[in-house]
């Protein structure tokens, strides 16, 4: 009976053994290529959109550096542009002064000249009014000098004289 099942044993064995080939066989004709083909794809997949992330995050980099860039060029020119206004401003600021200047100068100017007319004009006024006075003046001591004919008759002599002298 040992021996039965010895044979019964190694039977067995060679049975499932044979099978196990089989199953093999079997597994790597159908089994193997499309699981193997899967695994491939698979890896081909991942493979893909792992270069499709590492492309991405280059060109994320480079997008960050052009901002970086762009934002720096615009700050350059918001700069410049800031400094242009500033000196715009202080253009017109110098030639508001300059220009105010100018019309103080003119004002000062003509009234300094305006002064000097009036006063041209007062001390013409006052001395044809000093000639006026001495006028009458002259006239009335004139008159009462010349009330008698030989103080007028002395005066004419006098007058002559220093006409001729003249």
């Amino acid at each position: 009976m040992e021996k039965l099942i010895n044979d019964f044993s190694f039977g067995l064995f060679f049975w499932q053994t044979l099978l196990f080939l089989l199953l093999l066989f079997l597994l790597r004709k159908f089994a193997w290529k499309p699981i193997l083909g899967a695994v491939n794809e698979r890896e081909k997949s991942i493979e893909t959109a792992l270069n499709e992330a590492k492309k991405a995050r280059e060109e994320m980099a480079l997008l960050k550096s052009e901002n970086d860039k762009i934002l720096k060029e615009a700050k350059i020119e918001r700069d410049a542009i800031l400094k242009e206004a500033r000196e715009m401003r202080e253009g017109i600021v110098a030639k508001a002064k300059e220009t105010a200047q100018e019309e103080a100068d003119k004002l000062v100017e003509n009234a300094k000249a305006a002064i000097q007319n009036e006063k041209a004009a007062a001390m013409t006024e006052l001395k044809n009014q000093i000639a006026q006075l001495s006028i009458e003046v002259a006239e009335k001591v004139l008159k009462k000098e010349l009330s008698d004919k030989s103080a007028q008759e002395a005066l004419a002599k006098e007058m002559i004289n220093e006409a001729k002298m003249n």
